[in-house]
């Protein structure tokens, strides 16, 4: 007898049972979820509203007063205009070099594994060691600054000079995430049907109109992930300026960020916790903004017919 024959009290239990194995399953992710995300939304949600001293486990009600508190304070707005300067410049750096190097490893290239193997070693590495080696590559006395100094007599004090401090960061980063967004463009194009880049070689196309009238179009899907995570990340920045600045954000506030920020309020001066909670909040809701901006330039669809 098939189940569509069975009576409807053994069919019941016969879903109930695959229900109960399913969410069995689901228990340990769900757990995790509601311990690791959920709870911890809720509890910057609620501290956002509260005046928090972690020390003497003591809270009052704020209300809204610490976004008051935020607005008047300098650092948060030199937090702010770094972090937006740095999203500026790195997500479409990243971007385009990312897809520039898909591009040309996409084409018949001699030993293409071996390129696409070296270049993808940056990403492999910590980021805290990666942050280390730059720090050695343009300190005061580190190859990139002898060899200005030997080769164009300037003298560059990268780390210890506010304008060039971010830049460092700026760089480092690009230099790390490149990769991995190459690697997933490289698939994206690999994806791509041969025949349309055939069909327009006959009508006459140029290699960069075959690119740009098939490449980036066919592209959109992969270019709004890559765009995405890209926001996501810088403006969630925070190990690199962390261990580059000593954990202070100098020289002159010009490595600190939101999420420096947000340390500094949370385990610096353990009475601001609900400074830490609603600038978490604040950033949470730009993150929301700059993505649903995104979505509306970047088409998040698209086919290969």
């Amino acid at each position: 007898m098939t189940a569509a024959h069975l009576p409807a009290a053994p069919r019941r239990r016969g879903a109930n049972r695959d229900a109960a194995v399913a969410w069995a399953f689901l228990s340990p992710t769900l757990a995790a979820v509601l311990l690791f995300t959920l709870l911890p939304v809720a509890f910057a949600l609620v501290g956002s509203m509260l005046k928090m001293d972690v020390v003497g486990g003591r809270a009052s009600w704020a209300g809204l007063r610490n976004l008051g508190y935020l607005v008047d304070d300098d650092k948060f707005w030199a937090a702010l205009a770094n972090t937006v300067r740095y999203v500026l410049v790195v997500v479409p750096a990243q971007t385009v070099l990312a897809l520039a190097l898909a591009c040309l490893l996409n084409g018949r290239v001699r030993f293409k594994r071996g390129f696409v193997t070296l270049l993808f070693l940056p990403t492999l590495t910590s980021s805290a060691a990666m942050t280390m080696i730059f720090m050695w590559l343009f300190n005061n006395n580190g190859l990139v600054s002898q060899w200005l100094e030997q080769h164009f007599g300037v003298t560059v004090r990268f780390l210890s000079d506010p304008a060039w401090a971010l830049p460092v960061i700026m760089a480092m980063n690009v230099f790390s995430t490149v990769p991995h967004f190459m690697v997933v463009f490289l698939a994206g194009l690999q994806d791509i049907p041969r025949n349309l880049y055939e069909a327009m070689a006959l009508d006459g196309a140029g290699p960069i109109e075959r690119h740009w009238r098939i490449s980036v179009p066919q592209l959109a899907p992969i270019t709004f992930y890559v765009v995405t995570m890209g926001l996501i990340g810088c403006f969630q920045v925070f190990d690199q300026a962390f261990i580059m600045s000593g954990g202070d954000g100098g020289p002159e506030d010009s490595t600190l960020t939101f999420t420096l920020l947000i340390y500094h309020f949370a385990f610096k001066t353990y009475n601001t916790m609900g400074l830490a909670c609603a600038l978490a909040v604040v950033l949470a809701l730009i993150i929301m903004a700059a993505t649903a901006l995104v979505n509306r330039f970047v088409r998040s669809e698209g086919s290969n017919g």
